[in-house]
């Protein structure tokens, strides 16, 4: 069954209901933090994400954000700003950045729905799979600038390289 058959009037659907139903459906733990916010993990390879979703009526926007934990060595945090600046040259559906004080790597999005517009499951669905599989992709590179000593260049390639073929 489709994402979209299991709500039949999505215009009377907050955003927020909608990633809640997601949640459920995918059996990720969540917390419903708010009427306007959700807080779920979603497990990944490498790690498990804490994401926050949160409609804003103000400027009518499901504003998304995926974090992970991160202590990289003070002495690394040049190389990971240049990284994360690659990064984001390369992303062209969300962005990278460094919450220092928090310890955090953050990935961010916003979904505007101006003018009453109404987020689908589907689009929703797609963000956070967006946002888990970008973090999943470029978490190894940024593992190699901030412990293995690596250039962003040299790091960034093993993240970008495509892979062919099967095993």
């Amino acid at each position: 069954m489709a994402l979209t058959d299991m709500f039949l009037d999505a215009d009377d659907v907050h955003p927020i209901d909608l990633v809640e139903h997601l949640a459920e459906h995918h059996a990720w733990e969540f917390d419903r933090v708010h009427d306007d916010r959700i807080a779920m993990a979603v497990e990944g390879q490498w790690r498990t994400y804490a994401l926050t979703l949160a409609w804003s009526q103000a400027d009518e926007t499901l504003r998304l954000i995926c974090t992970y934990e991160m202590e990289p060595p003070a002495s690394r945090l040049p190389a990971l700003f240049e990284a994360l600046n690659a990064i984001n040259d390369d992303s062209w559906g969300g962005t990278f950045t460094w919450w220092g004080d928090q310890k955090m790597m953050v990935y961010r999005y916003g979904l505007v729905l101006a003018g009453e517009q109404v987020a689908s499951p589907e689009q929703i669905d797609t963000m956070i799979h967006t946002a888990v599989t970008c973090c999943e992709r470029y978490y190894p590179a940024l593992q190699l600038v901030t412990w293995a000593n690596r250039s962003p260049e040299e790091a960034l390639k093993i993240a970008i390289a495509e892979t062919y073929g099967r095993a």
